[in-house]
């Protein structure tokens, strides 16, 4: 299990373990807080494409889909 700590997510890299549409490298561009600081939304963008998509950020740790980092 990845190690997140949600105040340093923002422009965090990512690796998809498997690439869809050949965009395997990511980073997190967008993140809203609610009033108490727990996070309400993620956006993470492919590098290549510039595609967005708003992902739940404890997702991210599931190693079986993401690695921290651009490998």
């Amino acid at each position: 299990m990845n190690k997140i700590n949600h105040r340093k997510l923002l422009n965090s890299k990512w690796t998809a373990v498997s690439p869809v549409n050949k965009e395997k490298h990511f980073m997190i561009t967008e993140m809203e807080f609610d009033e108490e600081g727990v996070v309400i939304s993620c956006v993470i963008e492919a590098v290549m494409s510039k595609r967005s998509m708003e992902i739940n950020w404890h997702d991210l740790k599931d190693q079986q889909r993401w690695l921290q980092g651009w490998k």
